[in-house]
């Protein structure tokens, strides 16, 4: 049967429709356009790094500048190009197919930050903003991730308690601010953090405000520790 609907409808690339050999692959062009990260990273962020992936762990210049209440943190793209376009289809284009490659591409980043027991948890969404998108695309990402990985997900382990606004346009300092005490941990999911180590997820990591946010209010009710994954990473000179 799939031989059949394979015949019927063949698989076809996740941007531009070309003809592919897999379902949710890419076409030759378009994966050439797709920035995957790879090599040498910051320990925190999962930015690139100049250097020899096995010298050990190594922290980017914002990461050495900004300290980061997360344990270590990857990245599966660098946001431009190809990835840019596939982050905004799944946020802003009703790409909800996009979650499911897309977190086989975060279970393989995850791997150095995963540990026995860990708790998948996404980036909330205000509840007005979820209102009008219909869907939160960070707990998307999260729950293939925990399908692929085999991890336990927890959707609505964090909160965001005030609308936040767009980061976008904002200055560090100002992101940081619009952020604080922004996300919480809702008293009927204390017992699920409690002594566990997070993974969190989101779709873009900029500055990290929002992942020192989340972390901080996974800290304060309760986590061991807490790690960051993003699906994509914005960096400087990358």
């Amino acid at each position: 049967m799939q031989r059949v609907i394979g015949a019927i409808y063949p698989p076809q690339c996740l941007t531009c429709n070309a003809l592919v050999a897999t379902d949710f692959g890419l076409c030759s062009d378009c994966w050439r356009e797709t920035p995957f990260i790879s090599g040498l990273v910051c320990d925190k962020c999962g930015t690139p790094l100049p250097g020899d992936p096995g010298v050990g762990p190594a922290l980017c210049d914002d990461c050495l500048a900004t300290p980061r209440p997360w344990t270590t943190g990857r990245a599966v793209l660098l946001y431009r190009d190809n990835a840019r376009r596939l982050v905004l289809a799944l946020k802003h284009g009703d790409r909800m197919d996009l979650a499911r490659p897309a977190g086989e591409w975060l279970a393989r980043a995850a791997q150095p930050l995963i540990r026995p027991g860990m708790l998948v948890v996404p980036i909330p969404l205000h509840w007005w903003r979820l209102l009008r998108r219909r869907y939160n695309q960070s707990a998307l990402l999260s729950a293939a991730l925990a399908r692929a990985a085999g991890l336990e997900h927890c959707p609505d382990a964090l909160h965001r308690a005030r609308p936040t606004g767009s980061q976008e346009g904002r200055g560090r300092e100002d992101r940081f601010r619009n952020l604080d005490g922004a996300i919480r941990v809702p008293p009927r999911r204390l017992a699920r953090l409690r002594d566990r180590d997070i993974l969190l997820v989101d779709d873009v990591m900029t500055s990290g405000a929002t992942f020192a946010a989340a972390t901080r209010a996974c800290l304060a009710g309760g986590a061991r520790a807490v790690s960051v994954l993003a699906l994509a990473r914005v960096a400087k000179d990358a």
